[in-house]
Order: C-alpha cells, then structure tokens, then sequence
C-alpha cells in the first residue's frame, strides 16, 4: 500500500507541475487553487510514505515520477518536442525509478 502512496503522490506532483503553466505566474484564480490544492496533496501523501521508506529512495522516486510525468505531459498536452534523445533520456529516469523501487525492501 506505500508505493501506491507514493505512487499516487508522484501523479500529484505531476499535475502542480502542469498545473504551473497554466496558472500564468498565478494570476488566473481556477488553476492557482488546482495547482496549490495538487501540491498539498502531494506532500502530505509523500509525507505519509516516509513514514515507511527511506527518504532518499521515496524522495527520488517521487520526483522520477513527477519528472517523467511531466515530461510526458508537456510532450502530450504541450506539443513539447518528443525526440529521440529526450524520449531516451526519460527512460533512463523511469529505469532508475524502477530500479530504486527494487532495491528497497518493504
């Protein structure tokens, strides 16, 4: 059930950081409060999960997956450039993900 936490807390992380672009420097009112509501949501689910793992696994999974998240979703919703390299580049972040999730006991 922690990874699931933290796996959950990851795809929070990737909205309030989508979510940034759409606040516009936080001058539209509806996406400010979607992107802050996304951010607390986050923390407080990360915050539970280190209750059971190691910080620097938890922590560096989280923001793998925020970091894949989001580069998929600027790719997808953005019309961010997909290249082969940046493709490449996200696989070995998603590889390291997988990596630290099967070195860690639990």
């Amino acid at each position: 059930m922690v990874w699931g936490v933290l796996f959950l807390a990851g795809l929070f992380e990737i909205g309030w950081a989508v979510g940034l672009k759409y606040t516009e420097g936080f001058t539209r009112p509806w996406p400010t409060v979607g992107t802050v509501a996304a951010m607390v949501v986050s923390v407080v689910l990360l915050g539970w999960a280190l209750k059971h793992l190691p910080v620097g696994t938890a922590y560096a999974i989280w923001t793998g997956i925020g970091a894949v998240g989001t580069a998929i979703a600027g790719i997808v919703l953005l019309g961010e450039s997909a290249s082969l390299a940046r493709l490449a580049c996200i696989g070995l972040i998603a590889a390291g993900i997988i990596g630290l999730k099967l070195a860690t006991p639990q």
